[in-house]
């Protein structure tokens, strides 16, 4: 099976992206199962290698992505400007190349140039501007790749936590809830469960949105009213979904080892568990995309930017998962061929090889 290209953007260039990006591509023992690009600039780069001392990385320089090269990690130069990189800083410059990295690597997943993307973090203030007005990743690829429905995804080997609602007040979480928005989101956790990563009958366990599920309506009445009922919808479409779970009994019970992922509610009822119990190795996963995107489970880190502190986990199993997803897309979309299909193709094609023309 030929290596995919997986392309990694550098995030605020302020931030701890491009030391994650070195200490996980120091390792050449990824490059048996990758070739990895990094879409920002050599000068970046260098920056934050002379800061690196315990650990030999080295690149090639491409300004052009037709051949990467597959025996080194390659750094795509996206722009030629000298970029005055300040560590720890939030500025403008941060989030303009930051934005400039992203788009560079989307017309190469357009392209066909990279076959996965792995982003590292932005800051969702400063990245903001003419060419990039979303709160975050997720919107953004949607909108760049038409997708009609997407979903965050935390991923971990012990654990997967998925979001009904993203980057949403706490105060305006119930008035986006309905039954037919958390009915998608079950359809795509589980279409992406199977299709992804390669779970054949997936059991998915819902949460509820109120303390104690609502107790009966005392407490709230969404579990009631819409939460329970896109359950029972989805129960008729044959996913198997469970709840709604009082979100603190169903972690700290240990629930959640019984089933293969979890549909949360909104952003910290869902983070803050997969956080304290991914043990730093959490990655999040954008379903619902026609390309593959995997990121670190973590933000720009200002306060260590720079220092040699940042730890690489997240970002390296990022590259992997990445890698892992794509495998298994590939793996899915060829089980699902019809194989008479294909059978009848393979036997008319030699007919026509062994044809005796007749007089």
């Amino acid at each position: 099976m030929e290596k995919p290209i997986i392309g990694i953007t550098v995030g605020d260039v302020n931030g701890i992206g491009v030391e994650l990006a070195i200490k996980a591509l120091s390792d050449n023992r990824i490059l048996e199962y990758c070739t990895p690009v990094i879409f920002g600039s050599a000068k970046v780069v260098n920056f934050y290698r002379k800061a690196i001392t315990d650990i030999n990385f080295s690149y090639t320089q491409i300004n052009e992505l037709t051949k990467p090269n597959p025996k080194q990690a390659n750094v795509y130069n996206c722009w030629a400007d000298e970029v005055q990189i300040t560590p720890g800083e939030l500025n403008d410059i941060g989030g303009k190349y930051a934005a400039l990295s992203l788009h560079k690597a989307v017309e190469a997943l357009k392209a066909n140039q990279i076959q996965g993307l792995v982003t590292a973090p932005i800051h969702k203030k400063n990245i903001q501007g003419n060419n990039f007005d979303f709160t975050g990743h997720t919107p953004y690829l949607q909108n760049a790749f038409g997708a009609e429905n997407v979903l965050m995804l935390m991923t971990a080997d012990n654990l997967k936590v998925a979001l009904v609602t993203e980057h949403v007040p706490v105060k305006e979480v119930a008035q986006h809830l309905t039954k037919d928005l958390i009915l998608k989101k079950l359809k795509l956790l589980n279409d992406s469960l199977k299709k992804d990563f390669g779970i054949d009958k997936p059991k998915i366990a819902v949460l509820g949105l109120n303390p104690h599920a609502g107790d009966e309506g005392l407490i709230g009445k969404e579990e009631k009213e819409i939460i329970q009922p896109a359950i029972l919808e989805a129960k008729r479409q044959n996913i198997l979904a469970v709840g709604t779970y009082s979100a603190d009994a169903f972690f700290a019970r240990g629930m959640y080892q019984a089933f293969d992922a979890v549909l949360a509610m909104y952003h910290d009822q869902g983070l803050i568990p997969f956080k304290s119990l991914a043990i730093g190795e959490g990655i999040n996963y954008t379903a619902g995309l026609p390309i593959v995107r995997t990121s670190p489970d973590h933000g720009t880190a200002f306060d260590i930017a720079g220092k040699n502190l940042a730890q690489h986990e997240s970002m390296l199993a990022a590259i992997f998962q990445c890698i892992d997803i794509i495998n298994f897309r590939n793996g899915y979309a060829s089980m699902r061929t019809n194989p008479l299909k294909k059978m009848t193709s393979k036997i008319l094609a030699n007919a026509k090889d062994e044809a005796i023309p007749l007089d």
